[in-house]
């Protein structure tokens, strides 16, 4: 390991990938090693303290098949006290009953492993019907919320507003 954040992210459309290196541009690439799942898989995840983890939901709520494919490795993994971040890339328009459930679960995945999350987004400026990546008081998402086929013009302000508020989260 020779940085001290790592960002692993899948991605099958490329737009994952496209916000991890926006991401990781903002934070600085001398900080951030960026693993991409289809290549790097996890082996790496254990060595940092610190993460950011990018995951798309597919379709009805479904995990991305990078993600899919690494799913069972997470219970192995202990996360204890490792500070983790999450951004998330869905549709609220075409698949607004699930937007960025993948997230949601993957949250959820961290936190049983002993993650420390941080990184939540607010509601505010989304239109949509329901997701599992919704804090428990529903105000915030998990994770930055990223929707590139319906606001894509907003993400790199959002980047730009989240990557710091990580940065502070991570104590960097």
């Amino acid at each position: 390991m020779s940085k001290e954040i790592g960002l692993f992210y899948g991605s099958t459309t490329g737009n994952t990938e496209s916000c991890a290196e926006l991401i990781a541009s903002h934070i600085g690439f001398d900080r951030v090693d960026l693993h991409e799942l289809a290549a790097d898989g996890l082996e790496q995840l254990a060595e940092y303290r610190y993460l950011i983890l990018g995951i798309p939901t597919w379709d009805y709520g479904e995990l991305q098949e990078d993600w899919s494919d690494v799913w069972a490795e997470l219970d192995e993994i202990d996360l204890f006290g490792v500070k983790c971040a999450l951004f998330g890339l869905g549709d609220q328009v075409g698949y607004g009953e699930w937007f960025l459930d993948a997230m949601g679960a993957l949250h959820d995945k961290l936190v049983s492993r002993g993650a420390i999350m941080c990184g939540y987004w607010p509601i505010y400026g989304y239109n949509f019907e329901e997701s599992k990546a919704l804090n428990a008081s529903q105000d915030y998402f998990v994770g930055l919320a990223l929707d590139e086929d319906c606001q894509s013009e907003l993400t790199a302000d959002r980047i730009t507003q989240w990557a710091p508020q990580v940065m502070e989260a991570f104590g960097l």
